[in-house]
């Protein structure tokens, strides 16, 4: 019986940070909080029309509405934008290999870990500085 918890204990001691994520740092991840507008670079896999593999890299841009689940492995951002009129949310998993950046590009003051509202806010948002 000892040498069964003993394997668990051992199996159960992996960190988080051991995760690798893409080409995102861990201070850019630390950054990833709501109302923040960030610029996602999503490497995309097409087949073409003769039956290849082609990679490319896809561009995101919107204001984070929430993050779930912290700094797990299984931890999400959810991303919005307005394209054309209509509103598109996306949600990224934090820690995924498909995520080759994300770029901060400003900052808004916010008071809530979920911006929810946003979603039928048509005013804007208060920006502060990025340094």
């Amino acid at each position: 019986m000892a040498k069964q918890e003993g394997k668990k204990k051992g199996h159960a001691e992996k960190s988080y940070k051991s995760l690798e994520s893409g080409g995102v740092s861990a201070d850019v991840l630390a950054q990833v909080q709501p109302g923040v507008t960030v610029r996602v670079h999503q490497i995309v896999t097409e087949k073409t029309a003769k039956g290849e593999e082609k990679k490319r890299i896809q561009i995101f841009e919107g204001i984070i509405l929430s993050r779930n689940h912290g700094s797990e492995p299984s931890a999400t951002f959810t991303v919005r934008k307005i394209s054309e009129g209509i509103g598109v949310e996306r949600i990224f998993p934090l820690y995924s290999p498909w995520i080759a950046a994300i770029d901060i590009v400003k900052r808004a003051k916010v008071r809530r870990a979920k911006l929810n509202y946003l979603r039928s806010y048509n005013k804007r948002l208060k920006e502060q500085s990025l340094a």
